[in-house]
């Protein structure tokens, strides 16, 4: 997993063969760039909206541009923005706060804006944001933002192979319940990354695929398959998502107990629950690749770097494992370990 290039030349310097997860949402953090991307959220309108979408274009290009350039010859698997507008506002609490004070001093300047900002953060509130507006949803109601995710990673990707770097963009489109998720939205990537091929005279080879996190996912692999071309479990929201848990609020108050009592027998959010959620999992592998043989299938969350899940991994017939850089050399012995110990008898 690697957000930025010193993140994938770290991971290579561990023997990572590839990025296995890029949250290009990291990368709309910084503060250069945070306030374009509130502009963005606030604009009332796609031509406004699209406009500071502009604007953050050649920060993500340079971004994608660096990450290629350090995995040369390896694969880089892009997922495209994940969470929910709200993140990247103010609090509603702070807000309030900052224009109940500026009303009662009668401070006009900037006024104005932070009323604005009050209303759009209230407007994006969610009961429930885990399974709200984000993800494959954010980009079907706000498609400019991914269309401008895609134009960045290709135009860095076709300016890296124009410079003799052997490219390989995946793009991982998250959080899909129903193929009609992909068959609305992926189309209309696959034709702007198309188009900037053709622009830029380059072609090199990219796979369009999708996150597996929702249990619905699992259980139509088959019909996801038909149009995504690899799979990647994330499989820190297919656990909350299995069990009901919210992980912050399960961790913090309950899960310790259960697995002191024994009623569980680990923390399903270290060691994948195989029984459960190894089900799904095994289910989507086979389904997927009934449907698409040469399915592409990994992990990319935090059970990628432990030991017993990357087992499990082997065992159901996933390629890949994506962890943290510093987890990497663990991966890699836990992978080894994992094949040798399940080598076919002769």
């Amino acid at each position: 997993n690697a957000d930025y290039p010193k993140d994938a030349r770290r991971a290579r310097t561990f023997g990572a063969k590839g990025i296995g997860l890029c949250r290009t949402e990291h990368m709309f953090f910084e503060q250069s760039r945070l306030p374009i991307v509130q502009r963005m959220i606030l604009a009332e309108n796609s031509a406004d909206r699209t406009a500071a979408l502009n604007e953050l274009l050649p920060f993500q290009r340079s971004d994608f541009e660096g990450l290629f350039e350090a995995m040369d010859g390896y694969p880089v698997i892009i997922r495209l923005i994940d969470p929910p507008l709200h993140e990247f506002l103010p609090s509603e609490e702070n807000l309030l706060e900052e224009v109940i004070t500026m009303r009662v001093k009668g401070e006009t300047e900037g006024l104005a804006e932070k009323e604005k900002m009050l209303t759009a953060v209230r407007e994006l509130h969610e009961s429930n944001p885990m399974m709200g507006l984000r993800g494959i949803r954010l980009s079907i109601v706000m498609p400019e933002i991914v269309e401008m995710q895609i134009r960045a990673i290709f135009e860095a990707a076709a300016n890296m192979f124009l410079k003799g770097i052997q490219v390989k963009p995946e793009i991982m489109i998250p959080l899909t319940g129903h193929v009609n998720e992909l068959l609305h939205i992926q189309p209309r990537l696959v034709e702007i990354a198309k188009q900037i091929m053709k622009e830029k005279k380059a072609e090199f080879p990219y796979k369009f695929g999708t996150m597996i996190e929702i249990p619905r996912a699992a259980l139509t692999a088959g019909e996801i398959a038909s149009v995504a071309e690899f799979f990647s479990f994330g499989t820190n929201d297919l656990t909350q998502m299995t069990y009901g848990y919210s992980r912050d609020d399960a961790e913090r108050n309950f899960l310790a107990v259960y697995v002191g009592n024994g009623i569980l027998p680990a923390n399903p959010f270290q060691t994948v629950d195989q029984v459960g959620v190894g089900r799904l999992m095994k289910m989507a592998v086979d389904e997927g690749r009934t449907a698409r043989p040469n399915l592409e299938v990994g992990i990319c969350g935090e059970h990628g770097g432990d030991p017993d899940s990357i087992e499990f991994c082997h065992k159901i017939g996933q390629n890949y494992v994506s962890c943290s850089p510093y987890r990497v050399p663990v991966a890699r012995l836990a992978a080894a370990r994992a094949a040798l110990k399940h080598m076919p008898k002769k």
